[in-house]
């Protein structure tokens, strides 16, 4: 048994650490071309109708791909969908490479991204479920937290000296040599266990099970309803912080690549907060609890400062809960959820969560570039409005992150009010 236990936590070592490697070239990739579609169209809601197309064809296929993820081979299924994505990364190296590179190509390219995206997440959560034992759940989770916050800190900073002193196709080619790494690990090191018989119904039916499920388990569905909410949020969130901080006398692209790296600095102290803290009474409260926290202050702290340090110490402050929420809401998804519905169920669950994504940064996007900025060019020099958001380019990106902490707030508050009635714990 302790063999055994030992071989799992190899497999997912393995695969947790190379699939992060790779993460760190995509998400690297990412923000180099974010800042590359910035410069070229100066505009908060086209740099943000990158991640659009990416997130929209995810929320959409979501609910659909959890039931073939549960129809077919783990393995197979994220080797095929990593080597895709790989290759629309190969098309944009060679489209920027012969000086042919696009806005519409970035655009095209990131909506089959996430299409693979789409079947290749829900596959990678349950291969988590299936490589480790329950009683390492939460170290699973906080060792996930760890990646994406060491990514965090690290994307924006290596992304912005690659692209200003070696270029997009350096940042690129860095992207494919770590596909390379995880996918030969995948392939050939890490051994995938295979579960019950592969369900036979139809794809139909499938995903009325997942919808089942969710509606006969409250307790979770109203905990991915309000991370609905926090993602519609955080989203318009992202997609303001260009703007905002790019064109700010103070700011610029290496600016922006610091204080971004803040919040994944904030994140690593999290994911180690959450390594050493013990098993939470009940841990629904402290999923709206950190949320709470972390939109109620963040996007007040952005809204009335002129300081990077300020910005990134509001960074620190927004992020440094998120660990914690996370690891503590797979721990639920993970306990609750039988590892045979798990891929239809996170699907639809994707779709609940995260369809407010792409309306978020529309949102974010069109509320700079079209309502705050043209408000605060007419009213900025009212003494009030200047002295609480400044003057010229950037001060309306202040306005609208004061909208989003209102709004934060609220909606924490009044969400939960209605989590209250549940707890989770294991104890």
């Amino acid at each position: 048994m302790e063999n055994r236990k030992h071989n799992a936590l190899r497999d997912f070592y393995i695969l947790w650490s190379t699939q992060s490697l790779s993460q760190l070239g995509s998400s690297i990739t990412s923000f180099a071309l974010t800042l590359w579609l910035y410069e070229k169209t100066g505009s908060s809601l086209d740099t943000a109708a990158l991640a659009i197309c990416s997130y929209a064809p995810y929320v959409v296929m979501s609910i659909f791909a959890g039931a073939l993820t549960d129809r077919f081979d783990k393995k197979k299924t994220m080797l095929v969908c990593d080597t895709m994505a790989a290759l629309c990364t190969l098309i944009v190296f060679m489209l920027y490479r012969t000086d042919t590179l696009a806005v519409w190509h970035l655009y095209a390219i990131n909506v089959f991204s996430g299409l693979m995206n789409t079947v290749q997440q829900p596959a990678s959560e349950v291969t988590m479920t299936l490589v480790v034992p329950k009683e390492s759940y939460q170290k699973l989770s906080a060792l996930q937290s760890l990646s994406r916050s060491l990514i965090s800190v690290a994307n924006p900073l290596i992304a912005a000296a690659l692209y200003s002193f070696a270029g997009l196709d350096i940042v690129i080619a860095l992207d494919l040599l770590t596909f390379a790494a995880a996918f030969i690990a995948l392939a050939f090191f890490v051994r995938i266990p295979r579960t019950d018989a592969k369900p036979k119904e139809s794809i139909r039916k499938l995903v009325g099970e997942g919808l089942a499920f969710l509606k006969r388990t409250p307790m979770v569905f109203t905990l991915i309803l309000f991370m609905s909410g926090v993602n519609l949020i955080a989203s318009a969130f992202d997609a303001v912080l260009p703007g905002y901080i790019i064109p700010n006398p103070r700011g610029g692209t290496g600016v922006l690549g610091i204080v971004t790296s803040f919040a994944g600095i904030a994140m690593v102290a999290g994911s180690m907060l959450v390594s050493v803290m013990p098993k939470p009474k009940d841990r629904v409260r402290v999923v709206y609890l950190t949320m709470l926290l972390s939109l109620g202050i963040e996007n007040f702290i952005l809204a009335f400062s002129r300081s990077p340090v300020l910005w990134c110490i509001g960074q620190i402050i927004g992020w440094l809960p998120v660990p914690v929420m996370s690891a503590n809401l797979d721990v639920i998804l993970r306990g609750t959820i039988p590892v045979e519905l798990q891929g239809r169920v996170y699907a639809c669950r994707n779709t609940f969560q995260f369809f407010t994504i792409p309306i978020g940064l529309f949102l974010g996007g069109i509320m700079v570039d079209r309502v705050c900025e043209p408000f605060m060019e007419l009213h900025g020099s009212i003494p009030l409005l200047a002295a609480l958001f400044g003057s010229g380019k950037g001060s309306g990106a202040s306005v609208m992150m004061f909208i989003l902490g209102v709004a934060g707030s609220a909606h924490c508050i009044i969400t939960g009010r209605r989590l209250k009635k549940y707890r989770y714990s294991e104890n």
